[in-house]
């Protein structure tokens, strides 16, 4: 059916789809058309009718397969008198002759469809050539991606079609960007540090890669000024095989320096862990061996579990090999052979083939060893669990955990087997090493929380020192004291350089008259304030304890009401107990750098690891100008 008298409609809006390139919208009567510019067929073109079923002509229009795109944009351009910019698609076979790649036959097969649709009119707009060459570096550091893709024949056709007229650099220009990147994030770095108002501590860690090459990275923790608890690396440094470990802790110190921060720290936190499972190795193996043996054939396996019926066994659990580089799973696999223990001895009876069995005392090395082991699980799934409450879980949350392994150590040195109490106490003396260092730090900690206070303290003491409780209560009320004076002497010394800041301009004279009763006023009021700021908070009834319960918005809500002491929670709060992750926790495998970085220079690879963290920790708000997305084509005004 033809339509009379026909001419262009008026159109009410700007027709944004794609769909329209395909299309004449005309209107005769009150009703409006759209005319496929291919076949010439009319569908309903009206504003309530949408576009899909414009779509779906195209997808069935036979004659619009073989049309050309460029014949569309031309007949537009004559009808709307206008001269955009149009983007062109770009073939495999064009790229390859412009890199002399070899392109599989399968990849120069383009949709037409796809060529179409995906044509856009940019208009009046200008490309941002270095804004898109510095996304493309930050995406490759933030994502882990190998450098090479650049350099990918797929990658740059898809760059080219997506906007044609971005030049995809090389892998040497890629790694000076990265370069350029990590320096401008690192100076972001440097200006959060230094406008810190607390200290920082210090994490170091060991890293290692299949050639034997060793690494240290350093991390910073602290208390931002909103009371969040923040990490970020500072540097990844690779060893010389030939420093020795004082040329290491130069390094840092190096380090520290470079960063501006010696004067801000506040604590360090090594990396150094102990095993206790050398001690039972032989055991261990032993039920390896035994699992082994089980899980040989399918008879070994049903005549086992006839033997664990007959012991009446009721466990679901099913006998597994554990992996030797994860020590959780090493404890799950003695865990579940401990409940079979009854068929084990029923298959060292009536299974002479069985010759790897375990003795009576065997079994109990091992339960008792088990046993402890689930305490250390336990204590590591609550530090996991901080990990996933947040981020990173603040100090206090550990004096407890540390002080149930403190009693239950105590509790297996007085073991009558002198195979468990010598282990025990070969553990005991490691943990008193770090106990000595670290406890009075973990017991102010957990002073500062406000749920516990010194109670805490005083009910863990008297199950760890009995009769020595007392005098290690009162060298913990001294420490916490003496802490809290330091703080407050270095409080005390800033009314100075305030006041003197203020003496100026046209007030000057008034100022400086005044002078000395500003100090005397600040030094009296500071005295008042600040020898009843610890002690009004020990005073005080302990925060009712709940689950919701976050120490950080406590103090941050606290802050006037303790000034100094504050400041000293701030600081203390933030400070690692440790450089693992949970992820870490039990791996015996340590951390390993991926493959594809130890191929590329420190320099690099420090830009690399760092500028990723760096770009992973940003804020994700909207004022965050370092992740923000920019527009691949700006505007012209």
């Amino acid at each position: 059916m033809e339509i009379q008298n026909e001419s262009p409609a008026k159109k009410p809006k700007r027709l944004t789809s794609v769909v329209w390139n395909h299309f004449d919208r005309v209107r005769k009567a009150d009703a409006c058309y759209a005319i496929c510019v291919h076949c010439q067929k009319k569908l309903s073109g009206s504003c309530n009718s949408g576009t899909t079923h414009l779509r779906n002509h195209l997808m069935r229009c036979l004659k619009r397969l073989n049309f050309d795109v460029t014949q569309i944009l031309a007949a537009k351009r004559k009808r709307r008198k206008e001269e955009p910019v149009s983007i062109a698609t770009v073939s495999y076979d064009e790229i390859q002759r412009k890199d002399e790649f070899a392109i599989p036959i399968a990849y120069q097969k383009f949709d037409q469809e796809a060529k179409i649709d995906e044509t856009h009119n940019l208009g009046s707009l200008k490309f941002d050539q270095e804004r898109s060459r510095l996304d493309l570096a930050r995406m490759i550091i933030l994502h882990d991606y190998p450098p090479s893709m650049v350099e990918h024949v797929g990658f740059k056709i898809f760059v080219k079609n997506l906007q044609p007229m971005f030049e995809v650099m090389t892998m040497s220009v890629i790694e000076s960007d990265y370069l350029t990147i990590y320096a401008n994030e690192r100076q972001n770095v440097c200006e959060i540090i230094r406008s810190l108002h607390g200290r920082i501590s210090l994490a170091v860690s060991c890293w290692s890669s299949r050639g034997n090459v060793e690494f240290l990275s350093l991390s910073t923790y602290y208390i931002d000024d909103n009371w969040k608890l923040q990490r970020k690396l500072l540097n990844f440094l690779t060893l010389d095989s030939s420093q020795i470990e004082d040329e290491s802790s130069d390094l840092i110190i190096k380090c520290l320096m470079d960063w501006d921060v010696d004067r801000k720290l506040f604590s360090l936190t090594l990396d150094h862990c102990f095993d206790s499972m050398g001690s039972l190795k032989d055991v261990t193996e032993k039920i390896r061996e035994s699992v082994r043996f089980v899980k040989t054939s399918s008879t070994t396996q049903e005549k086992f579990d006839e033997f664990a019926q007959q012991a009446g066994i009721n466990t679901k659990k099913r006998l597994f090999l554990d992996n030797q580089m994860r020590l959780n799973s090493t404890y799950i696999m003695l865990e579940t052979v401990l409940d079979y223990k009854g068929a084990f001895y029923l298959l060292q009876e009536q299974d002479s083939t069985y010759t790897v069995s375990l003795s009576d005392e065997e079994w109990e090395w091992a339960g008792s060893v088990t046993s402890f082991m689930k305490l250390l699980v336990e204590v590591t799934h609550v530090f996991s669990h901080s990990y996933s409450q947040s981020k990173y879980p603040t100090l206090n949350v550990y004096f407890p955990e540390i002080c149930d392994i403190h009693i239950r150590l105590i509790d297996y040195c007085k073991k009558p087997d002198e195979f468990i109490s010598s282990l025990a106490t070969k553990m005991k003396i490691k943990f008193d090493n770090y106990w000595n260092k670290c406890g009075l730090g973990l017991a102010i900690a957990a002073i500062l929380d406000p749920r516990f206070k010194m109670k805490l303290v005083e009910y863990y003491y008297k199950q760890i020192y009995d009769t020595e409780a007392p005098d290690r209560i009162q060298q913990v009320s001294e420490g916490i004291q003496e802490l809290f004076n330091d703080y407050y002497s270095v409080d005390q010394a800033s009314p100075d350089d305030v006041v003197g800041q203020a003496g100026s301009g046209l007030i000057g004279v008034t100022r400086d008259r005044l002078r000395g009763f500003d100090k005397f006023l600040h030094e009296t009021s500071k005295q008042q304030s600040g020898v009843s700021d610890l002690a009004k908070y020990l005073e005080e009834p302990v925060f009712p304890r709940n689950y919701d319960f976050n120490i950080l918005n406590w103090w941050k809500v606290h802050t006037p009401k303790y000034p100094i002491l504050s400041m000293m929670a701030r600081d203390i709060l933030g400070v690692p107990v440790s450089t693992l992750t949970a992820e870490l926790a039990f791996s015996t495998g340590g951390r390993v750098l991926d493959n594809h970085l130890r191929s590329v220079d420190p320099d690099t690879r420090q830009a690399l690891i760092c500028g990723q963290d760096w770009l992973r920790m940003e804020p994700e708000d909207a004022n965050s100008s370092s992740l923000s997305v920019v527009p691949l084509a700006i505007e012209l005004t």
